[in-house]
C-alpha cells in the first residue's frame, strides 16, 4: 500500500516491491536525463516523494494518518469537489509544515487509497493515528473533517454520518461528537432545510 510504504515505512517485502516496481530503474538510451512530458512528472512526483521520505518517522506518520482522514471525509458523499481538494492541499501546508508541492502529492495519494481501500482501511488508518496524537491534534482533525464537509457550504447526511465514525474512532464520544458539530450548525443540511420550511 502506498499510503502506509511512504508515511510508515515498508510493511512487507511485496509492499516495498510494489512500491518501486518499474519507477527506480534508471533511464537510460537516447534522450536520457532531459525526460519530458509524462517522464518530467514521473521525476516530479519522484522528487517529492523523496523529500517526503527524508522527514522524521513521526512526522510522515502524523502527515499520512491526519490526509488520510481529511479525504475520507471529503469522500464520505461520494463527490470530492476541487474546493475540498484546495482546503485539504491548504491545510495539509498548515499543519504538516509541507510545501505546496508535497501537500499536493500527499492528498493525492491520501484521496486514492480512500477511495480505492474503503472501509478496508478507514478504522485502521484512524486508530493508529488516534493512538499517537495528542487529544488536542485529535480534535483538530474532527473539527477539520467537519470543515472539509462545510466548504461548499453544507454537510449533508452522507458527509455526517461519515463524520460520526470518524470521531469515534478518533476517540470521542456521541455527546463530544455532537458538540463539535453545533459550531458547524448553520452548514448542517438538516437545519438549513428546517430554517427553510420555518421561513417558508
Amino acid at each position: 500500500m502506498v499510503l502506509r510504504r511512504l508515511f510508515q515505512g515498508p510493511q512487507s517485502p511485496s509492499d516495498d516491491a510494489d512500491a518501486t516496481d518499474g519507477a527506480s530503474a534508471p533511464a537510460s538510451g537516447p534522450g536520457a536525463g532531459t525526460p519530458a512530458g509524462p517522464a518530467a512528472d514521473t521525476e516530479t512526483i519522484r522528487r517529492i516523494a523523496a523529500q517526503l521520505d527524508a522527514l522524521p518517522m513521526d512526522q510522515r506518520r502524523f502527515i499520512g494518518g491526519f490526509a488520510y482522514v481529511l479525504g475520507r471525509a471529503a469522500q464520505a458523499d461520494l463527490d470530492v469537489s476541487p474546493e475540498e481538494v484546495s482546503f485539504m492541499e491548504r491545510t495539509l501546508i498548515d499543519v504538516g509544515d509541507l510545501t505546496e508541492a508535497q501537500a499536493v502529492l500527499v492528498v493525492q495519494i491520501a484521496r486514492s487509497q480512500a477511495e480505492l481501500q474503503g472501509a478496508t482501511e478507514d478504522y485502521l488508518v484512524t486508530r493508529e493515528f488516534a493512538a499517537s496524537a495528542s487529544a488536542e491534534d485529535r480534535e483538530k482533525l474532527l473539527r477539520l473533517a467537519f470543515s472539509v464537509g462545510a466548504v461548499d457550504g453544507s454537510i449533508n447526511a452522507e458527509e455526517s454520518a461519515g463524520i460520526n465514525e470518524i470521531g469515534k474512532e478518533l476517540g470521542f464520544t456521541p455527546g463530544e461528537v455532537d458538540t463539535i458539530r453545533m459550531d458547524f450548525a448553520d452548514q448542517l443540511s438538516v437545519i438549513q432545510e428546517m430554517r427553510r420550511l420555518q421561513a417558508g
